[in-house]
């Protein structure tokens, strides 16, 4: 690779100056909180074990500070964003950055829990920052959506990935922890400071690391309280106004030699 990590991966001064371009500005309704750290990135695909034969889809690529690190790691990468100016904009930011790997890029413009298929090869890893208000629903629907993802690393807020984690009898286990344990064997691998983000959030976050069982659980048994348990869905999983909530168009990135 001829270009250096600070050549690609964006820095506090990109992510502002294609924010400004872009006439982004981060809002707390769609839960955009953009990485700003290049060794932050790096620690996410490091921590996730992507491995260069993965293909790994991520949601909510917002202005690509993490689509870029994965996609000097893995084989491909399909990224799940519902924003209009942020879904037309990345693959520019590929193409920009990282020219030689842009056809290893597929952009889904779509809520990601209206996904159902994605483009080319299956998945076999999901890394994503994933936005706040929505991180458990979405979470949970790629994992029952994409059985062949194997291996997943999700950012979330810190609360969060202490319930998704949590074990049998802990103060915080409850219907994430039980459902996140369903499809996986689910850990916290390590926390994120809220410094790293542009606009830094009001809480810290956390690194949640799923591997997939080789056979789901049980669901729980039938009951009075159990009946509606497994298809109810978490009141975080309201959509925000304002996103587009039908499947989108797919882009790639232009075909290459490699």
């Amino acid at each position: 690779m001829s270009s250096t990590d600070s050549d690609v991966l964006l820095g506090p001064a990109d992510v502002r100056e294609l924010a400004a371009r872009l006439g982004v500005r981060p809002t707390k309704q769609r839960g955009q909180n953009f990485v700003i750290d290049a060794n932050t990135v790096r620690r996410i695909v490091r921590t996730a074990g992507v491995r260069p034969d993965d293909v790994v889809v991520e949601v909510g690529p917002g202005l690509g500070s993490l689509t870029l690190a994965l996609l000097e790691a893995a084989d491909r990468v399909t990224a799940v964003e519902i924003d209009d100016v942020l879904a037309a904009a990345l693959p520019a930011t590929v193409e920009a950055r990282l020219p030689h790997r842009a056809d290893r890029f597929a952009l889904v413009h779509s809520d990601a829990l209206r996904v159902t298929e994605l483009p080319g090869p299956t998945p076999t890893a999901l890394v994503a920052n994933l936005p706040y208000n929505v991180a458990v629903p979405v979470l949970l629907h790629m994992l029952g959506r994409f059985p062949t993802i194997e291996r997943t690393l999700v950012m979330v807020q810190s609360e969060v990935a202490d319930r998704l984690a949590a074990p049998p009898g802990s103060k915080v286990y409850g219907v994430p922890s039980v459902k996140a344990a369903w499809y996986a064997h689910v850990k916290r691998a390590g926390a994120i400071g809220r410094n790293v983000f542009w606009p830094a959030p009001n809480v810290d976050s956390g690194l949640v690391s799923l591997i997939r069982r080789d056979e789901p659980r049980a669901p729980p048994p039938p009951g009075k309280r159990s009946s509606r348990w497994w298809t109810r869905r978490s009141p975080s999983a309201a959509r925000p106004s304002g996103r587009r909530s039908r499947a989108g168009p797919v882009r790639r990135g232009p075909r290459r030699r490699h």
